[in-house]
């Protein structure tokens, strides 16, 4: 019997719909002990979600009481600020990050230590080819096809690796992020793709009288310039905020996800170094230290927000409101929104 398109209309709705209820059921659910992974029989390598919550390594209690305080505090920001749910699709899952070999799966964020953690996820996935994050190049952590993500699956493997594997992200105070992004992206001189994809556009649209050299470059994009660029109410209905910008909620969406580790750039070294024991590759990985040595914190930030008018700090706040309130960051004291 042939379908009328309404009717197709209706059963995709439907069909979208159910998917995201599983996802997010099976995702909330805390595995039993015996619970299948997905792996290749015959491996014995313990699961890491057991070993999270039974609680049973002596090495990660002092971590556990931490975790778990950052997961209910997730968990009680959800409920308190998601108004509704939306479908979520297998498109929505192309940041997480598929380890199958030790049932992991990692959402990243950029200007969150990713690039090492893409690096450690290489070496745990690639059957001895790396041995060491430090010896991948940067730009080859960030390559298409490297690795798997979650959206490559289909639903029942997705729902299965959600309900099962371990489930980690990483995240940062947000203007501290937002600030890393701008210094890497806009004040880099080997950055020029983003400055022909982003700079011009910036400087075209919130710079008054702009030379034709700046048009041309689009090299010298200002903090401010790119907070007008941020709120401005166009940007967001031309297309979605790049990746490096964009909102921890909208790239994790962590409300839909149950996450069972939320680290913290601030916390970095000893949260990751959590994630490798629930892994059970302590003993054979090290996570990368960073060697900068003009990181971005919260004195930086309250430079570049000290030339920012308490209009456009208060706009951008609310902007970025959400993820202050579900990874408990404080409003920071440098801004003037009054």
């Amino acid at each position: 019997m042939k379908m009328s398109r309404g009717g197709r209309l209706f059963l995709a709705t439907c069909l979208g719909s159910l998917f995201v209820l599983v996802l997010y059921f099976q995702s909330i659910t805390k595995p039993e002990a015996g619970l299948k992974t997905g792996r290749r029989p015959g491996k014995s390598r313990r699961s890491p979600l057991p070993t999270l919550y039974n609680g049973d390594q002596p090495e990660l209690l002092a971590a556990h009481t931490s975790l778990q305080g950052r997961r209910e505090l997730l968990e009680q920001a959800c409920l308190g600020h998601m108004r509704k749910r939306r479908v979520l699709s297998p498109e929505d899952l192309k940041h997480l990050i598929v380890d199958d070999k030790h049932s992991l799966i990692y959402c990243y964020v950029p200007k969150v230590a990713c690039t090492n953690w893409k690096r450690v996820l290489m070496v745990l996935t690639s059957d001895g080819r790396y041995t060491d994050p430090l010896a991948i190049p940067a730009n080859e952590a960030h390559v298409a096809g490297n690795l798997r993500t979650l959206s490559e699956f289909s639903v029942a493997e997705i729902n299965q690796r959600l309900r099962s594997y371990l489930k980690f992200i990483f995240v940062r105070e947000p203007f501290e992020r937002l600030v890393s992004a701008y210094r890497n992206k806009f004040t880099r001189r080997y950055n020029t793709a983003f400055h022909k994809r982003y700079g011009t556009k910036i400087i075209r649209r919130h710079r008054l009288n702009p030379k034709p050299e700046a048009l041309e470059k689009g090299d010298d994009v200002s903090f401010p310039e790119f907070v007008q660029y941020l709120v401005d109410p166009r940007t967001q209905r031309e297309e979605p905020f790049n990746e490096h910008w964009e909102r921890v909620h909208s790239l994790c969406h962590p409300c839909l996800i149950h996450y069972n580790v939320v680290g913290k750039y601030e916390t970095l070294e000893a949260d990751a170094q959590a994630v490798l024991t629930l892994a059970g590759v302590e003993g054979t990985l090290q996570f990368p230290t960073s060697g900068k040595t003009t990181r971005t914190d919260g004195h930086m930030a309250a430079r570049y927000f000290k030339h920012i008018s308490p209009l456009y700090q208060k706009k951008l706040f609310n902007l970025y409101r959400m993820d202050f309130l579900l990874f408990n960051y404080s409003t920071p004291e440098y801004l003037r929104t009054r």
